[in-house]
């Protein structure tokens, strides 16, 4: 027996559809900023002033400005590198800490206190914000709900409605940090002014709020919809 079979084409099986991309953006401010410190033994004419001396004036200083000490740790890289010398009995010459604030004010506080102290190595190491992964979440579901309402207007236009989602994806998701501003150093100068975020204060303006650039999340969202 000879058995012929016939397949139909996808043109003629595939129901009407439509496909869209929804988009959705939102900006945040930073409430978690990581300064990177380094304290290096130094010589202040004939008195050393040792690591020990200035990690303790240092939390002294953080403890009068109202920053917890718990925000306060040796950073991974300084931890290790503490372990393997300290089994060689070598002399270590310097630290590196992490400490992590959440405002610009207290970030212009801070280098306040290190220029007193005279550790001039420090720097803005990165941002974040505490709530970042819940956020990235509540941007895609914005992104989708666009998709959605931009299929419905657009069928709506040609007296057709929007049937089920027929497929799905996301889109590469854009998550970005101006780091244009990471490297600004928060250092007084002779005329007795500081910079925080790159903007120029005075003494009499330093109790104002600044801002980091916000943290921008944008994501894109396509679905093929049915059409009823």
């Amino acid at each position: 027996m000879t058995v012929f079979g016939q397949t139909t084409s996808n043109t003629e099986t595939e129901k009407p559809y439509i496909e869209v991309t929804g988009t959705a953006e939102k900006e945040i401010v930073p409430d978690e900023i990581y300064i990177a410190i380094t304290i290096r033994e130094r010589q202040e004419g004939k008195e050393k002033i040792t690591i020990e001396k200035q990690e303790a004036d240092l939390k002294e200083a953080l403890k009068n400005i109202g920053v917890s000490l718990d925000n306060l740790s040796l950073s991974d890289a300084n931890a290790n590198y503490v372990r393997v010398k300290w089994t060689k009995k070598d002399v270590i010459t310097k630290n590196e800490y992490v400490l992590k604030v959440t405002d610009a004010l207290t970030v212009g506080k801070v280098f306040e206190k290190l220029d007193e102290l005279k550790i001039l190595d420090a720097q803005i190491s990165r941002v974040s914000h505490s709530k970042l992964e819940e956020f990235k979440k509540e941007v895609r579901i914005m992104a989708i709900k666009a998709a959605k309402e931009k299929a419905d207007y657009l069928l709506n236009a040609i007296g057709e409605q929007t049937g089920k989602a027929l497929k799905v994806y996301e889109q590469s998701p854009s998550y970005k940090i101006d780091d244009s501003y990471l490297n600004v150093r928060g250092a007084r100068n002779e005329g007795s002014l500081y910079y925080v975020d790159g903007v120029k204060m005075s003494e009499a303006d330093k109790d104002k709020i600044i801002q980091f650039e916000k943290i921008k999340l944008q994501a894109a969202i396509y679905v093929k919809f049915e059409i009823k």
